[in-house]
């Protein structure tokens, strides 16, 4: 029996913020579905959208961990704006990486380094950052260490990962966000760059 089912969203958000990660997953069990069908309508894959869907939850976390929630009594509304702007800014970075104007006649559009073959430096620069990246890994908490390894190196979903490793949702979704932030802390103590 769920003991949240007759409370309101702001009551489950009160008790998440409390530190009752129960209720958070009833908020979630509550809106799962049609924030899910509204990101899938507009963007019609549903590996996206379930990319999207996880996103939109772990910045709902983030926002109330941080008392940023102010949204009393508009939970819904609130959690689909910010699924909204999440598909308005995939579908921006898809153009803007797709765009090439081909009016100048000096752009060759096949002159992108991206398709070209990279070069003995490139190739030792990147295996620098993916060696970095290991370590930075390494040394995480191992349960933060567990989620990003089935998130980014086995492409499992939230939910996949929570089944595996007999955690809520929720708790999978804020080891992730530690091991984030804790990879970048030790990248800027140790002036490590993590990108080309």
């Amino acid at each position: 029996m769920n003991i949240y089912k007759d409370k309101s969203d702001e009551q489950l958000i009160s008790l998440y913020v409390d530190g009752n990660n129960e209720a958070f997953d009833s908020l979630l069990e509550r809106h799962k579905d049609r924030v899910f069908a509204y990101i899938y309508h507009a963007v019609k894959s549903e590996e996206l959208a379930d990319d999207i869907f996880q996103d939109t939850f772990v910045k709902a976390i983030m926002t109330i961990k941080q008392g940023r929630y102010v949204e009393n009594g508009h939970f819904p509304a609130w959690i689909t704006r910010i699924a909204h702007n999440l598909i308005i800014d995939y579908f921006r970075q898809a153009k803007a990486e797709n765009l090439q104007s081909t009016d100048d006649e000096d752009a060759n559009v096949l002159n992108r380094k991206e398709l070209s073959d990279s070069t003995i430096e490139d190739n030792i620069i990147a295996t620098q950052i993916h060696d970095d990246i290991r370590r930075l890994v390494r040394a995480l908490p191992e349960s933060q260490r567990e989620v990003l390894v089935m998130r980014y190196y086995k492409n499992m979903s939230f939910k996949e990962i929570a089944d595996t490793t007999g955690v809520s949702i929720n708790t999978a979704l804020g080891r992730m966000r530690y091991a984030i932030l804790n990879m970048r802390r030790m990248a800027e103590e140790h002036n490590i760059a993590l990108t080309l």
